[in-house]
């Protein structure tokens, strides 16, 4: 009996860590000039690149209603020089 016991006990655990849900990133939606955003609190934005022209950036946002998205724009790269 204690032997079943040892054998359904790890059965068990390994079953339950199936069970909890996998996160999923948000994929990241370009910017369209007009968009509504709903942005509640900023989380990251990426860092511009090294570059002298439009590059792309991240900004990974918390909505009002606590859900998480990420806007893709342009900006201008750190690179440019006078």
């Amino acid at each position: 009996m204690k032997k079943i016991l040892f054998l359904a006990l790890p059965l068990t655990a390994s079953l339950s860590a199936y069970a909890q849900e996998a996160v999923v990133a948000p994929e990241a939606v370009p910017y369209a000039y007009g968009m509504h955003l709903d942005v509640a609190k900023v989380i990251h934005i990426t860092p511009t690149a090294d570059v002298c022209g439009p590059t792309p950036v991240q900004m990974t946002y918390r909505d009002l209603h606590g859900e998480i998205h990420i806007l893709e724009y342009n900006v201008i790269g750190s690179g440019c020089t006078n």
